[in-house]
């Protein structure tokens, strides 16, 4: 298994630049596509007082479109070959839902952008919408080597799912840990379940160290975290775990903190 096609989603230029770069090492080392992606709808217009005072037009935001395009190719630079483009007038959370099918890993930044969801991506939204492994990136993060990478495991869908479609990561990485975080008593049962996971790995030739954490102060995302940094981790796998209240989908306090604090990267599946 790898990565055939990455895409990257591209806002303004300053922000968006780091990641772009990231996505695009990335791309060079697995010998993958890149395609660059974004998407903006036009705003309702503001009325006051029964008055239209401003209204975006289809041309302005076609406009910011093409200027986000142009600094896609400006970052990347002329050299490079197996990039491709694509924009669309259209919520960003529901076209990267769509566009997704077009690729293997979709990089996307840790914070939603300033803005409201006609401008700018809820990485919530991205991850439960895409159907792909999503890999968070930080602000300003502009290098991902993977060499060192812990999964965050808890017995679900979600973790299997993410655990094999962050494969390819694994087998290049110098080190990988499979940790959970238990409480006391779960030991016995949290053994068994690492020792699963790393039986699983091995079969991928993929040899993987097992450490059980107990329940501290702290969440079990500050916990999560704290061991990655701990562990010199540049990447994080973890599942994208939530439940539905009152027809709203809502995350649990690990995937949370995971999408606002950690300072490396992770690779997030639902």
């Amino acid at each position: 298994m790898t990565y055939r096609t990455l895409m990257v989603y591209v806002e303004d230029e300053a922000s968006s630049e780091p990641r772009i770069r990231l996505a695009a090492n990335l791309a060079e080392r697995l010998n993958a596509s890149l395609i660059g992606f974004s998407a903006q709808m036009m705003r309702p217009p503001f009325v006051a007082e029964g008055v239209v005072i401003e209204q975006e037009t289809d041309a302005d935001v076609r406009a910011r479109l093409s200027e986000r395009e142009g600094s896609f190719h400006r970052i990347l630079g002329t050299e490079r070959r197996n990039i491709e483009w694509r924009s669309t007038v259209d919520l960003p959370m529901e076209a990267l839902g769509r566009h997704a099918r077009s690729a293997d890993l979709v990089v996307i930044g840790q914070k939603r952008a300033r803005g409201d969801a006609y401008n700018s991506l809820d990485p919530v939204g991205a991850i439960l919408r895409a159907g792909r492994p999503l890999l968070v990136v930080p602000d300003g993060t502009s290098e991902l080597r993977a060499e060192n990478v812990v999964i965050g495991w808890k017995d679900t869908r979600e973790a299997r799912r993410a655990v094999k479609d962050a494969l390819p990561f694994l087998h290049e990485a110098g080190r990988v840990t499979i940790v959970e975080v238990c409480g006391s008593g779960e030991e016995e049962s949290a053994l068994e379940n690492l020792g699963d996971v790393a039986r699983y790995l091995e079969y991928h030739n993929i040899k993987g160290n097992l450490e059980v954490v107990h329940h501290r102060g702290k969440s079990d995302g500050e916990q999560l975290i704290q061991l990655s940094l701990n562990e010199r981790a540049d990447l994080l796998v973890t599942g994208a775990y939530g439940h539905s209240r009152l027809g709203e989908w809502v995350f649990g306090g690990v995937t949370r903190e995971l999408l606002t604090l950690s300072p490396i990267c992770c690779l997030m599946c639902h």
